[in-house]
């Protein structure tokens, strides 16, 4: 090293502040998804400027922005954190017992089903493991395991149009939902056993928040049954969507997998050509550990089996929806 040049050593909790304001934006919410004070984030921040000898935010409007160069050592923190937490993963690998944090997302309809009875398990068979859950879509949940913001996710990904996934991920398939049709009772062919969904082209529709990948799947999934759905509703929650059809107001696609209970004045009816999602559990290749081998053995202990996804008799149909 030539004489009188200097080395930063980063310190990990540091960089974790910096790139807790580049991911979500402001001080307050870096704040608190890592579950400390603002001061406390501005502290690690005015360190690190020193440190570096750069000034990494900016003022902008009432809050902050990343300067050139918080931006560029923001990129970096993502990548040093995520190799931090790989190695951590293959040091405690080598005692071959699950301990410590996991982070897990998932989407709303398995973090409520599958994931409550997945968490219990880990509890049960890994006492010393130290899990928390994130829900949210694919779309968010996927950067966030890339960044190493998550240690695994599940997600969904229905046929008519795949989730992408990044080549640093991997993945395996917990099981195969089906989805229905839910429809007003007073429907003409609301009483049917099966139906083909391009028999209801005269309805509106009832579907997930508009630019979510939920909805482009609802949305590809009736175009390819040669309807231009009319979408009438527009909400984040199965729940609401089935009051919705139940006041005779539209129909909806609705998955198997967390079913809430069906309201009086809906059917639920199955269609001709099955529609099909596939739930996934993801994490970052290269990324295996106890931890990551814990979640998987939980996730499918808790998953629903093939039978369980069958296209339901016209008697338990109506045991549903009486």
């Amino acid at each position: 090293m030539p004489f009188g040049s200097i080395t930063t050593v980063f310190n990990l909790d540091r960089l974790r502040a910096l790139h807790a304001v580049s991911v979500h934006g402001t001080v307050a919410a870096a704040a608190e998804s890592l579950h400390v004070t603002p001061s406390g984030v501005s502290q690690q921040l005015a360190k690190l400027e020193r440190e570096t000898g750069h000034q990494l935010l900016e003022p902008q409007g009432r809050g902050v922005r990343l300067t050139r160069a918080g931006q560029v050592l923001a990129g970096h923190a993502g990548r040093i954190l995520a190799l931090a937490a790989e190695a951590q993963a293959e040091l405690d690998g080598l005692g071959g017992e699950a301990v410590g944090p996991v982070r897990i997302g998932s989407f709303i309809t398995a973090a409520r089903s599958i994931l409550i009875s997945a968490l219990g398990v880990l509890r049960e068979r890994h006492p010393r493991l130290s899990p928390t859950l994130d829900e949210g879509e694919a779309e968010r949940l996927l950067p966030e395991l890339v960044r190493g913001d998550l240690d695994i996710a599940v997600i969904e990904s229905w046929d008519s149009l795949p989730t992408t996934v990044p080549a640093s991920v991997t993945l395996t398939s917990l099981f195969r939902d089906v989805i229905d049709v839910a429809l007003p009772a007073s429907h003409p062919l609301a009483r049917r056993r099966v139906i083909d969904l391009c028999e209801l082209n005269d309805l509106p529709w009832a579907s997930w928040t508009a630019g979510s990948t939920c909805q482009m799947q609802i949305v590809q999934t009736l175009r390819e049954n040669n309807i231009d759905p009319h979408i009438a509703c527009k909400v984040a929650d199965y729940s609401t969507q089935l009051a919705f059809v139940a006041a005779g107001n539209a129909a909806a696609l609705i998955p198997r997998l967390g079913r809430d209970p069906i309201p009086d004045g809906v059917r639920i009816v199955a269609t001709r050509k099955p529609v099909h999602r596939q739930v996934l559990a993801v994490w970052r290749t290269g990324a295996e550990s106890p931890v990551i081998a814990a979640c998987l053995e939980a996730l499918q202990a808790v998953s629903p089996r093939p039978e369980s996804n069958r296209r339901p008799s016209l008697y338990e149909r109506d045991a549903l929806t009486n």
